[in-house]
This record gives structure tokens, sequence and C-alpha cells, in this order.
């Protein structure tokens, strides 16, 4: 099987101005920051971000100018508040209403080959007449009337894991959101890892033969915990939310891109 180590500059060169990018983790945990990092620094613009939950990494792309488009059912930095430059540029931004349940059906739907994945969610709710785009279906058996969510296919996923081997299967410890689905839905499936072995132990999260690169990235998700190599560093975050509190985003992010901040 073919080595798909890269370097993260490599590794970014796959995401194309704009791509939709699933970025994996979950609120302040196991966030691909390193990855968001060089994906800044190399200036693509106009993606689609696309989490389960978006917080620090992704409120960093939004404050840089690299996201047109937003879809995911939460934004914010859980007990720090909310995301400081997601708030402030929220109007400049398209927002696609999402909920989990639209996030993973969206996916599912992908994984089976299908348009959509019929399901009761929404019905009763003010959510389908923000979303126009989802329809609704009669079921030829019991006439009943189900809400169909159409596929989502995202160009790129990065997901950030505990331990890869060189082809990209990955394990995961705990706390899985949407990252397999992301990694098997997307068109191209980067990997960064705090470990890199020769074969991984324990249940595979995300499989080989589905990874496009993987990247070696040792405290890659920092400032965002990674169970269990290291916490969540609340400091930091607290220091980026001031930052932005105080108009002083452009000088953080210089300081992130520098290598200086967020790890």
């Amino acid at each position: 099987m073919s080595d798909k180590v890269v370097t993260l500059s490599e590794a970014v060169a796959l995401v194309q101005p704009g791509d939709t990018i699933a970025l994996g983790g979950m609120t302040l945990y196991r966030r691909p920051v390193a990855f968001v990092r060089e994906l800044i620094r190399s200036g693509v613009k106009g993606l689609t971000l696309l989490a389960l939950t978006a917080g620090y990494e992704s409120d960093l792309l939004v404050g840089a100018g690299s996201v047109k488009r937003v879809r995911t059912c939460y934004f914010g930095l859980e007990v720090f508040g909310l995301a400081p430059m997601f708030t402030k540029k929220a109007r400049d931004l398209e927002i696609v209403e999402e909920t989990e349940v639209s996030l993973a059906l969206g996916l599912r739907a992908t994984l089976s080959g299908i348009g959509f994945q019929p399901a009761r969610a929404w019905q009763g709710t003010d959510l389908l007449k923000v979303r126009p785009d989802v329809k609704t279906i009669t079921c030829p058996y019991t006439g009943e009337q189900y809400v169909a969510f159409p596929a989502i296919k995202p160009d790129v996923a990065v997901i950030h894991v505990q331990e890869s081997d060189h082809q990209g299967t990955a394990i995961l410890k705990g706390n899985l959101a949407l990252d397999r689905e992301m990694a098997l839905a997307a068109q191209r499936a980067i990997i960064t890892t705090e470990r890199l072995v020769e074969e991984v132990e324990g249940e595979i999260a995300i499989f080989g033969p589905r990874v496009d690169a993987v990247v070696l990235a040792p405290k890659g998700a920092y400032p965002t915990s990674c169970y269990p190599y290291y916490r969540l560093a609340g400091q930091e975050i607290l220091d980026y939310v001031d930052a932005c509190s105080g108009g002083d985003f452009e000088e953080y992010l210089a300081q992130f891109l520098d290598g200086k901040r967020g790890g």
C-alpha cells in the first residue's frame, strides 16, 4: 500500500477556492487547528465551512476572510461565550440553517448513494421556511409525509486523530462527532495525527483506502483538547476572545500564523 504521508502545505494544496471543507472534531475538542493555520496561510478563499459544530478554528477561518458560506448547527466557544469573529461577520456570510439531524442525514444520504434521506424531523417547525431547498415527500407505502434532507457531499474533509498509520487508517478515542461520515462522504479526505505508527491498535474509525493524505501534526488540535494527550488550553481561548473584543484580531491572527499563538 502506498505511503500517504505528506507535509501540511502539500495537504492544504488539496483544497481549492470555493470548496466545501468539512472540519472534524466537536466544539473545543480535537479540532484540526494546525491544518487551519496552514490553510489561512495559503490564501484560499470562498470556502463553504461544514461542521457538526464550529469553534475556535472555524472562527479564525471566518475572521481571516477564508469563508463565504457556513453550514453548522452550532458556532461558539462553549463556556467561553460566542465565537467573536463569526458574530461580527455573520451578516457578510451566507448561513445555511442546519441541525444535527440535517447534517447527519445529509451525509448519510451521500453514503447511501442517494439524493436525499427521509425523516420525520423538522415537521411542525419553521425550519422549512428558511430552507426552501429542503422538500417534503409522501411515502408511497403509508401515505405519510416526510422531510427529504438533501445529500451533503463535501469536497474535502479534514479530521484530526490521535493515531494513524502511513495509509490513513486511524483511531478516534471517544467523541466521534460526524468524523467517520465526513471522511467517507468527502471527495478528498485528509488526516492530521498526533502519532504516526506502522500499525494502529484499537477500534478503527477511519480506513486508509478512503484517505488521500496523512500529516504528522503533534499538538495539531491545540489549544482545543485531544484526549489523552492534552487538555483544553482555556487561557489561550480567553486570550483569543479578549483580542477580538479589543479589536486586535488582526494582531492575534498574525501571531497565530507565525506560530506564536494557538500552539
